[in-house]
Order: C-alpha cells, then sequence, then structure tokens
C-alpha cells in the first residue's frame, strides 16, 4: 500500500507489441520525479486489449526494474474470478506489492456476487487488495454497504472510487474502518477525496505531470490545503482535456506530443479527432508544457 500520487502507467507500444525498453525509460523517469506508486495493467494500461501473457510479461518486468523503490501494484481485475485469481497468484509469486482489482464488467453481477468475487480472490493470496469502482466503465457500482462489508477481510485494504460521486465516497469513509485506505480514481476530485480522509490517487494525468501530482498530494497530506488546492484548480482545464476524449486516447496522445514516443494505442482505440487533438495542445501549453511544434 502507498500513500502519495500513483501512476496509472500507459503500456508504451510498438509495432503492436509492448515496449519494454521504453516501459523502463517511463519507471525511471517516474521515481525520479517523485511518483509514489506504479500501477502496471489497469485501464490506462490497456490491459483490456493485452493477452494474459502480455500482461504477465508486463507486471513481472515492472517489479523488477522497479527493484522495491517504490511500490509496484498490479492490475488483475477481469470479469471472469478464475482469470483474475489467476493473474493476482502469478503477480504476488513475481514480487508485486499489490493488487488492483476492478468490479466485473460485461457480465457485471449482484452485491453479493461481488463480495463472493472479491473475497474468493482475497482468499487466494497473501498481499493487499485495492478495489476498483470504476461504474462509468463497467455498468456496476459497488455501493458503500457492499465496500464496508468487503473490508472486514484481512487481505482487503482499499478502494479506487472512480465513482466521480464524493457523497458516495464521504459513506464509504463514514462505514469503513480508519486503516481502509481510500484512493481517488478521479483526477477532478483529488483534493475533495482527501478532505474526506483519502491517502492518495491513482492517476492519469501523473503520466505527464508526475511531480505535480506527487505534490498535490503531499501537500495536502502535510496540512498545506490552500497550495494543494490551488494545484487542484490550475490542473483542472489540463484535466478536462484529457477525458475529452475516452481514457488512455488523450494521455497516449499528450505523451506522444511530449516526445516520449508511447505509440498508438489498440483497437478498438483509435487515436483523437484532430479538433479535440488541438485543444490538448491548448491546455496543455497554457499549463506551461512544452509542446513544440505539435
Amino acid at each position: 500500500m502507498f500513500k502519495g500520487s500513483g501512476v496509472a502507467i500507459v503500456t508504451p507500444f510498438k509495432n503492436d507489441q509492448i515496449n519494454f525498453e521504453k516501459l523502463e525509460e517511463l519507471l525511471e523517469w517516474h521515481i525520479e520525479e517523485g511518483t509514489d506508486a506504479i500501477i502496471i495493467c489497469g485501464t490506462t494500461g490497456e490491459a483490456s486489449t493485452m493477452s494474459l501473457e502480455e500482461q504477465k510479461q508486463a507486471i513481472k518486468f515492472t517489479v523488477e526494474k522497479v527493484n522495491n523503490r517504490i511500490p509496484v501494484v498490479a492490475g488483475t481485475g477481469s470479469n471472469n474470478t478464475k482469470t483474475s485469481i489467476e493473474l493476482s497468484k502469478y503477480s504476488e509469486e513475481v514480487g508485486a506489492d499489490s493488487l488492483l482489482i476492478v468490479t466485473p464488467f460485461y457480465n457485471k453481477t449482484t452485491q453479493q456476487g461481488l463480495i463472493e468475487h472479491y473475497t474468493a480472490i482475497a482468499d487466494s493470496v497473501n498481499i493487499p487488495i485495492i478495489i476498483y469502482n470504476v461504474p462509468g466503465r463497467t455498468g456496476l457500482n459497488i455501493l458503500p454497504s457492499t465496500i464496508a462489508e468487503l473490508s472486514k477481510h484481512p487481505n482487503i485494504r482499499g478502494v479506487k472510487e472512480a465513482s466521480g460521486d464524493i457523497a458516495q465516497v464521504a459513506e464509504i469513509a463514514r462505514l469503513c474502518p480508519k486503516d481502509f485506505y481510500l484512493y481517488s480514481g478521479n483526477d477532478d476530485m483529488i483534493v475533495p477525496l482527501l478532505s474526506l480522509g483519502g491517502i492518495g490517487v491513482i492517476s492519469v494525468v501523473a503520466n505527464i505531470l508526475p511531480k505535480d501530482t506527487h505534490n498535490m498530494v503531499q501537500y495536502f497530506l502535510d496540512g498545506d490545503i490552500e497550495t494543494s488546492r490551488e494545484l487542484q484548480l490550475k490542473m483542472k482545464p489540463l484535466i478536462d482535456a484529457l477525458f475529452i476524449e475516452v481514457n488512455p486516447i488523450p494521455v497516449r496522445e499528450a505523451m506522444n506530443i511530449l516526445g516520449m514516443d508511447v505509440g498508438s494505442c489498440r483497437l478498438p482505440l483509435v487515436s483523437m479527432g484532430e479538433a479535440n487533438r488541438n485543444k490538448l495542445i491548448e491546455e496543455m501549453a497554457a499549463y506551461g508544457m512544452n509542446v513544440g511544434g505539435k
């Protein structure tokens, strides 16, 4: 588990294969810039279009290259409980520090099904699990009462809350133990979630602004609420631009604009439309980023 800014890192591709050389470069950059944790194979990493073998390779590679310098959180969620257990056990074996497990998508389930799904996974490993609630992508909201019930399991230690509903976050904070970790899953709601007892963010914008995202959380945790708030508000127009099309299309485009050369998204995701790309460049420039001739 970690406090601060965890980057939901983009998986760099080249010739439709994982570009491990570029991934290592990104990992080193994030560590230098103060990122507090690496989340590999999440939504932003396009795990949904990676094979199980590719996911295993990316997780193992990341654990080895980070080499215990900061925590590595492996995205091991699936709508198939058995697949999630397999990937979770593998991630533990290769040294991941914790797991990020999204609620089942497409087939969805009931709240009781969620309890049984997460319990089955948690029973299969001995490292902490962060529940990932993102109903906008999965079509399924995990209720605060369900999270409270799951928080009783010793291996279920936190939640990445990306519902966008601050009242729901407050209810989770009210119902769950004080040592249950709350992470923001929305970059535009980092400070509001921290104000309710959160300890960090699993971030998209940290792919291009790792230091500022780390600082936003650290200022808050250190008691400098005003500076943290100022950073949140300064970053908001850029965050909005990073979600003008479905994530991770814009953030991958932004990284390429900055010369990071992370390749294209995999289908069914496609390149940004020109009008939205120009809006993204405009907001990057307004923030003070060097967009060059892009």
